[in-house]
């Protein structure tokens, strides 16, 4: 089965595989070639795969992965990064991953905070008796 991962930016991995194992919400699943047709939404996680040499691995951000009769497996990430060496994407990349996703969280609640404090403002000055001088 053919197993391919892309990025906004790049073809990460288009290999023929034996296997691929991923994590998405409910927790960690494999899939071999005649799986039925599937679509799913990844986790931060590692992305598995084996070939009759060796074993590979894909660190995503997320993203989503669909299986296309059996024969094909497409994973669509924000950003992948690929190896040989577990112990590397795991503690390096992976940790990134998790990194930059809660500063992206913590910039998204700022944003909204910031938003809600400007309209707030806003409907003070257009309540009667509030301070209208902005709207003259």
């Amino acid at each position: 089965m053919r197993l391919t991962v892309v990025t906004p930016l790049s073809i990460v991995v288009d290999e023929e595989v034996d296997s691929v194992r991923a994590t998405d919400a409910t927790g960690s699943f494999g899939i071999l070639p005649g799986h039925a047709p599937f679509l799913t939404a990844l986790a931060i996680s590692i992305v598995s795969w084996k070939t009759s040499e060796h074993e590979r691995f894909c660190a995503v951000r997320g993203g989503v992965l669909t299986v296309n009769d059996g024969t094909s497996v497409a994973i669509a990430s924000r950003e992948a990064v690929a190896g040989d060496d577990l112990a590397t994407l795991d503690t390096e990349v992976l940790a990134r991953f998790q990194s930059d996703a809660e500063a992206e969280r913590v910039e998204h609640t700022e944003s909204t905070r910031l938003q809600l404090n400007a309209i707030r403002r806003m409907i003070s000055r257009l309540r009667p008796g509030g301070n209208r001088e902005m709207l003259l």
